[in-house]
């Protein structure tokens, strides 16, 4: 689905979080981070994935990683999400899917015979320097801690 490989440069982007606050990937310059898209907030396979990384937010920020998920969700759902399980990381409200489109994770689905167009659950890891390191297509919501941090 994605166009972006390792080495490639992440998308510069700049969305609106939970609660309003811009945020944009040079305010992750000098850090790791993990950008995460799920397709529906509080839907089952999302909220397994959401909270896996939560359980494990130490281990990610032992090894200097900020993390942050992204959906097409308007802030209103995404701040109940976050509410709801106690995610310590912000989720972008990215309701004009300028994020989602940049990564380009939205696309023709098939989901029981039915094919339409939505978010891939796709997680990239970027370095310090905004360069993609890795790009995970095929996320196991129940043990993406480990896929990430192999």
């Amino acid at each position: 689905m994605t166009q972006l490989k390792v080495g490639d440069n992440a998308p510069n982007f700049s969305a609106l979080d939970e609660q309003g606050n811009m945020i944009s990937l040079a305010d992750y310059k000098g850090k790791k981070l993990i950008v995460f898209f799920y397709p529906k907030a509080s839907t089952p396979g999302c909220t397994v994935e959401a909270c896996n990384l939560n359980d494990n937010y130490e281990r990610f920020q032992a090894q200097g990683y900020e993390i942050l998920g992204v959906s097409a969700d308007n802030a209103k759902r995404q701040t109940n999400f976050k509410s709801k399980y106690g995610f310590q990381y912000p989720l972008l409200a990215d309701e004009d899917k300028s994020v989602i489109e940049a990564f380009g994770v939205w696309g023709p689905k098939k989901f029981m015979g039915r094919v339409y167009d939505g978010i891939h659950r796709t997680t990239f890891v970027i370095d310090e320097n905004g360069i993609i390191e890795d790009v995970i297509l095929k996320v196991k919501t129940k043990a993406h801690t480990d896929q990430i941090l192999k």
